[in-house]
């Protein structure tokens, strides 16, 4: 299914983006990369859903030619015609977390590295513009648009608070990490010390200095969390906790997702095997018509679940496991009725 379907993909996704390449005269081998991150970041994407469709072409195939039937009619139990499909199901299973935990994130961020450079325009539209973040407890650092190819923030902010009280104020017009000399240089200086009327200025062309902050977190975290390996992942979402993060419903989302996705893959199997292993009329198409129905169900719940998840307070863990226990309570009941 893989095979077939992303070579359709690739073609269909090269067709829409390739008068941009040209345009852009972007390089054949960031292209062939370009497009291997696509097939890696397209396959763990429909993983399932491919996985799904394949049990029930393959099933149906054994339930037309009666071969079902000749085994369950020779003694063999259904839980024993079941085994090799459970089998199948570790094996893909464990696929499907090795490149979740540590594939897929890499070939995201060429994925969407290449997108921003080359289709989303120099300014990622909106999602590089107003970068705010809170460092620590008592700083908090603004820039109004930070160019990720330069490694430039613009309009810098810088503000240290003890308590509610702003203690003193730092802006520039822009700020640049130096990493030969691991300092900030930042131009047109100003540090504002607030006091007794009137505050004291210090005003300077240029500024080196050092911040406690990282170059990276004047990045937009739009889409880091996808592109972080499991334990670099973990550990964002820590630090993002303790900075009161807005976006932390939608790093836990891609957490949790990591360890669902093998959970789907036996459900969906389960449910693939006992809805085409009987024979029915109109044979195939029947079967996989319903398997298709079934799909689209589970992505709807999958979507509507991990948008609540990302623009509300509902739990994460909750909008990613409810589509697994609502689909694993249909596998059981289908299971049941297909050994009947």
């Amino acid at each position: 299914m893989l095979l077939l379907f992303i070579p359709i993909g690739i073609t269909v996704h090269l067709a829409e983006k390739i008068g941009k390449i040209l345009d852009k005269e972007v390089p054949f081998g960031e292209v062939a990369v370009y497009l291997f991150d696509f097939t890696i970041y397209f396959a763990h994407l429909l993983f399932p859903l491919f996985l799904f469709l394949s049990v029930i072409w393959f099933t149906s195939k054994l339930a037309n030619n009666t071969e079902v039937i000749a085994f369950l009619s020779s003694g063999v139990s259904y839980v024993r015609f079941l085994r090799p499909y459970l089998i199948g199901a570790t094996i893909t299973g464990f696929m499907a977390l090795i490149l979740g935990l540590y594939l897929a994130p890499r070939a995201s961020k060429g994925f969407n590295d290449f997108t921003y450079k080359y289709f989303k325009s120099h300014s990622k539209d909106s999602q590089d513009r107003d970068v705010y973040r809170q460092i620590s407890e008592s700083d908090q650092i603004y820039v109004s648009r930070f160019d990720d190819r330069n490694n430039v923030g613009h309009d810098f902010t810088f503000e240290h608070f003890d308590g509610n009280k702003l203690v003193y104020k730092i802006t520039a017009d822009n700020i640049r990490y130096i990493e030969k000399d691991s300092v900030y240089r930042m131009t047109n200086y100003v540090k504002r010390t607030i006091g007794n009327l009137p505050d004291s200025l210090e005003i300077l062309r240029k500024k080196d200095t050092l911040f406690a902050f990282e170059i990276k977190d004047l990045i937009p975290k739009i889409y880091e969390a996808e592109v972080l390996p499991y334990g670099e992942l973990v550990e964002f979402i820590e630090k993002e906790e303790q900075r009161g993060s807005s976006n932390i419903g939608r790093y836990k989302l891609v957490k949790y997702r990591k360890w669902s996705l093998p959970v789907s893959v036996f459900i969906l199997t389960i449910i693939g095997v006992a809805v085409s292993s009987n024979k029915r009329r109109g044979g195939m198409g029947v079967n996989l018509a319903i398997g298709i129905c079934i799909a689209m169900v589970f992505v709807f719940f999958d979507k509507i679940f991990g948008v609540m998840a990302q623009q509300s307070n509902f739990d994460p863990i909750i909008a990613v496991w409810f589509p697994n226990i609502i689909f694993g309570v249909l596998a059981a009941y289908l299971l049941y009725n297909a050994k009947r």
